[in-house]
Parts: C-alpha cells; sequence; structure tokens
C-alpha cells in the first residue's frame, strides 16, 4: 500500500513537473521576442503572449485594418512606434516624411516587401507582389514593357466593348428588378476586361455568369479555416509554416488556373499568335529568363514564376477595380450633388471629344479621377505597404537605427483617414484631389497605389477600365439607394484587402434623353 502511495506520488510529481517545464518553456517561446522595442526605448504596445498586438484580430474581434488603426491612433505624436505581429517585433512609420525616404529616395535599403511566402505552399509566392532582391527587379522590368501608353492605347477599344456589354446586361436585369448589385455586376465587366486585355480570353461573363473563372476567382477570395488557419500559423511562425507546407489555397483552384493560363501559352505558341498584351509580355518573359537564360544566369525563373504572375494580373485587375467602382456607386448615391456634379463633367468632356469615350476623352476626365481617388482613400485603398529592411539604416535626425531584417510597416489606411492630412474623413469629398488641396498634403500621406519603385504595375490600366466603365453608367443611369442598400457598408477583409459583405445594392435608373 505505501508503495503504491510514493508510485502515485511519484507519477503525479513527473507530471507536475512535465507539465511546468512544458509550460515555461512554451511562455519563454511566446514572449521570447517581447524586449525588443523596450530595449530600443521606443513607444510601443503592451505584448499578450504569442498573440503580440494581434489578439483580437486572429480572435477575429476586430478587423487587421482596425488593430492597425488602434495602434497608429495610440502615438498621434510619434513619428514611429512599436508592436507585435504575433511574435514577431515590427515597425511602425507613421511620419509621411520618413514614409518618402523609405518608399522613394532611400528605397535602396527598403527594397523588399516583408512576406517570405514560399511558392510551393502559396503559387502567388512567385509573383512580382511577393518577389524580392535581384529576382522582383529583373521580372519588373519584363513586366513594365506591357503596361506603357502605347500599349493602353491599344486596349482602349477592347475596354470599350466590355462597357458596352455592360451596359446591355445591366438594362436586361432591369427590366426584371430595381435592385441591383452592382458589386456583382462591375466583377464581371472587370473580369472580362482583363480577360481580354491581359490574356486575350473572352470570358463572357455577361452571358455566362458563372464561368469557369469567375466561379474559382470566387474561391480563392472565399474566407475558410484553411485561410485563417495558415495565415495565423504563418505570423507565428514563417519557417514553421513553410516547414509543414500547408497550402493557403486549395490545390484545386490552384490547379485550374494553373492549366488554364498554360493552355493560353502552349494555344499561343502553336498558332503563332503575337497580341500586344500583358500575356505576350510575359511570354517573352518566360522565353528570355526560363527557356533561354544567357541574361541572368545567377537567378533561377521557372515556369510557375510565370503562371503566378499571370494570375496576379488577372486578380489585380479584377477584383480591386470592382470593389473601388462598386464603393464609388454607393458613395454617387449618398451623395446625390457629387453625381450630378460628375455627370455634367462627363457630358461636357464627351462633347468636347467628338461625343464618343475616346482615349483622349478619359484622359481629360479630371472630376471622374478626383471621384475614384476620394473612393480609393475612403473605402478602399491599400490597408498596408510592408517593407524590410536590406539594410541597416539610420533614421535622419533620431537615434533610432532599423536593423538590416527588420519588419516596417506603413498604416496607408490609417493616414487616408487621419484628420491631419484629410480635415472630416469620414465625408466623401472629391475636392481634397484638386490640384489646390493636393499640394497642401506632405508627400508620403498620398499612398492610394503605393509609392516609389514598387508603386502598383497596373495603375494605369486600372484607372482606364474605371474611368470608362464609370462613363457608361453614369451618362446612362441615375443611380440611387434602395431598401436593401446597407449604409454604411458591411465590410470583410480578405487578403488584406477591404470588401463589401453582402454586396453593394444600388438602383440604377435609366436616364431618358430629353
Amino acid at each position: 500500500m505505501i508503495l503504491w502511495m510514493i508510485d502515485c506520488m511519484s507519477d503525479s510529481f513527473t507530471l507536475i513537473l512535465c507539465t511546468t517545464v512544458i509550460g515555461s518553456l512554451f511562455y519563454y517561446y511566446s514572449t521570447a521576442t517581447y524586449d525588443k522595442w523596450r530595449k530600443a526605448n521606443l513607444p510601443h504596445t503592451k505584448p499578450v503572449p504569442l498573440f503580440g498586438s494581434s489578439f483580437r484580430t486572429m480572435l477575429r474581434l476586430e478587423s487587421i485594418d482596425e488593430t492597425f488603426d488602434k495602434i497608429y491612433k495610440q502615438f498621434p505624436d510619434e513619428k514611429f512606434c512599436g508592436f507585435y505581429q504575433m511574435r514577431t517585433p515590427t515597425l511602425m512609420i507613421r511620419d509621411p516624411e520618413l514614409i518618402t525616404k523609405i518608399l522613394i529616395k532611400d528605397f535602396s535599403h527598403f527594397t523588399d516587401h516583408e512576406l517570405p511566402i514560399d511558392p510551393s505552399i502559396n503559387f502567388l509566392g512567385s509573383s512580382l507582389f511577393f518577389a524580392n532582391g535581384q529576382k522582383w527587379k529583373i521580372m519588373r522590368q519584363n513586366m513594365s514593357p506591357g503596361f506603357t501608353s502605347g500599349k493602353l492605347k491599344l486596349m482602349h477599344s477592347q475596354i470599350k466593348k466590355c462597357s458596352k456589354e455592360m451596359i446591355n446586361y445591366i438594362n436586361r436585369k432591369s427590366k426584371m428588378t430595381d435592385e441591383l448589385d452592382v458589386c456583382d455586376i462591375i466583377n464581371k465587366y472587370a473580369s472580362d476586361v482583363i480577360g481580354t486585355c491581359a490574356f486575350g480570353l473572352k470570358l463572357g461573363s455577361m452571358t455566362d455568369e458563372d464561368n469557369d473563372f469567375r466561379r474559382y476567382t470566387k474561391l480563392l477570395f472565399k474566407p475558410s479555416f484553411r485561410l485563417i488557419f495558415t495565415n495565423a500559423l504563418f505570423l507565428i511562425s514563417p519557417k514553421i509554416s513553410n516547414f509543414l507546407k500547408i497550402k493557403a489555397i486549395s490545390p484545386e483552384v490552384m490547379k485550374y488556373f494553373t492549366s488554364s493560363f498554360q493552355n493560353v501559352i502552349e494555344y499561343r505558341e502553336k498558332n503563332n499568335i503575337d497580341r500586344n498584351d500583358v500575356a505576350q509580355t510575359l511570354m517573352k518573359a518566360r522565353k528570355e529568363l526560363v527557356l533561354n537564360n544567357t541574361s541572368f544566369p545567377e537567378e533561377k525563373f521557372t515556369e510557375m514564376d510565370i503562371i503566378s504572375n499571370l494570375l496576379l494580373m488577372y486578380i489585380g485587375g479584377s477584383e480591386p477595380v470592382s470593389d473601388t467602382l462598386g464603393f464609388c456607386l454607393h458613395e454617387l448615391a449618398m451623395n446625390k450633388h457629387i453625381q450630378d456634379k460628375l455627370r455634367e463633367h462627363i457630358m461636357e468632356k464627351r462633347e468636347k471629344h467628338g461625343g464618343e469615350f475616346t482615349h483622349g476623352y478619359l484622359m481629360d476626365l479630371h472630376y471622374a479621377d478626383m471621384v475614384l481617388l476620394e473612393t480609393l482613400r475612403k473605402n478602399n485603398g491599400s490597408i498596408t505597404l510592408l517593407r524590410i529592411a536590406t539594410e541597416t539604416y539610420h533614421v535622419p535626425n533620431s537615434s533610432l537605427v532599423i536593423e538590416k531584417g527588420q519588419k516596417i510597416i506603413i498604416p496607408a489606411y490609417s493616414i487616408h483617414r487621419d484628420p491631419k492630412y484629410y480635415i472630416n474623413p469620414d465625408v466623401f469629398d472629391p475636392e481634397r484631389y484638386s490640384p489646390e488641396e493636393k499640394s497642401k498634403r506632405p508627400s508620403g500621406s498620398d499612398l492610394l497605389f503605393g509609392d516609389g519603385p514598387r508603386f502598383c504595375i497596373g495603375k494605369r490600366l486600372a484607372e482606364l477600365q474605371m474611368k470608362l466603365g464609370l462613363s457608361e453608367i453614369i451618362s446612362k443611369f441615375e443611380v440611387l439607394p434602395c431598401e436593401k442598400t446597407e449604409n454604411p457598408i458591411q465590410l470583410v477583409n480578405v487578403f488584406g484587402a477591404i470588401k463589401p459583405k453582402n454586396g453593394i445594392w444600388l438602383i440604377l435608373k435609366p436616364i431618358v434623353a430629353q
């Protein structure tokens, strides 16, 4: 009996000891990095073990933009502050002057994005957005010719045809119901534009509403346990995430897009088709970098590098454009005086250019530019810009030294809503982007498309399709709220982008010619 009691006590002691040791090791692992900003004497948020400043984000109690915004507002008088993204010490840059130095003047110290994604886990990891170092520079140089002014002019007629098909679709739908989800309609338009302009594919989304491209794109952006889990694991430890090889994107989705873009390449090569579009530019890059890489033998490019960038161009040219135009129409429905002014501007410029939406007309559409920029500022601009220090950097007029390898976040979402730079930021006011008002703001406070050498490569193509789509709709329809219109719109955060949770429902009332 005594021996049995001794054995039990020994087992209990061993269990308690093991539990204590494991718990202590886990706590040490969870908090070992949390003295970084205290030692640097830098203002910083108080971290939660393991989760850092991301506790509420991981529990889905708030979106990532809300988390970053709280950190931004916690230090209103600081040029920079520290926080912990899970276990990772991260530096937030709040000062526009310093932002300009990091993105432009001293770009050589901050050339890379801070997202080391293994392409075998996420096939977007090979794309231009995630590429770093010399590989990014080479790919950027090879892709830039696909977005020249000459190439964009050649795309104009194709975009115009897609916009006409969108108007016909709206007219058909309007005969069945007054209430329309403009986000869904414009997503069809944007998908068709990027399909034909970038890849020479006629997706026909206005007639084939559930075509495979759109169906798989929806799956790509659909929030899922897989996506949430892999993102959380990546934030806790990129090394563990890459080691376990858990794919963030469904293998079915990856397989579909890979085979689709491979088919585009094979068909063009087999039939000697040469189009002035993005796909052709990437096919040329494939020939020079993958099949016959004599110029940059130190960098190894693969077929997946090309496929990944094709997918990036499709996603970047469809989703952000459709969301921005959807938000824009909602703002115009809620601000009738701005909508009327925009319509008058469109009609005036159209008459000036011979009654057509020509390329010259679009270049002359300054007030529409202001409306779209204000939409991006208020609703759908970049949440953050991500950088990592590629060289040690001594911040001018400061004791702070940014060490090589330090992760940096520039909170664009918060800067675009800071009353210091944008008075009454919750008010939709396109006049903020008049030349006079823009000149009053410091450089580094307008980050809608990023800035510096890593600014959005598809910016001008996106502006072209947004202005043409907006011109067609506003010139032919009065945009009005309906019973299903949300104000404010409920939002969801997917892949770092702000998207409407339930669509955007409005009335598009045909304008009867007088």
